[in-house]
């Protein structure tokens, strides 16, 4: 029912929740990815943003997240694959160590290790 004061209802703005989605995705990539597993997370969030970076076009709505999604994203799959390395690294150069009687000695072998290299 319509009274004089009541403003007219407008319809509810598009909006892109992929947009959204992948920028959680992406930080949340961003966060997990000294663990590895944020580079799971950074290739949901950069299928989500490409997605999410279609639907701003038809919307009109969402791009900016849908770029902060796709740039978070990257950045997580970037940082998860230079951890990847480095453990591999570490763990090359280090594997010697890995039947230590104690934590002394095993601090004092990579030590050792790492100095040679």
């Amino acid at each position: 029912m319509y009274t004089p004061g009541m403003a007219a209802a407008r319809p509810a703005a598009a909006r892109n929740t992929q947009a959204t989605a992948a920028v959680v995705l992406g930080a949340l990539g961003l966060f997990t990815s000294f663990a590895v597993v944020g580079g799971l997370f950074g290739a949901a969030g950069l299928v989500t943003g490409a997605v999410s970076l279609r639907v701003s076009r038809r919307v009109g709505t969402g791009r900016g997240r849908a770029l902060v999604g796709l740039l978070l994203s990257l950045a997580a799959i970037a940082v998860s694959v230079l951890a990847a390395a480095f453990i591999a690294w570490y763990a090359n150069h280090t594997q010697e160590c890995y039947r230590p009687d104690s934590l002394h000695q095993y601090v004092s072998c990579v030590r050792r290790d790492l100095s040679r290299h």
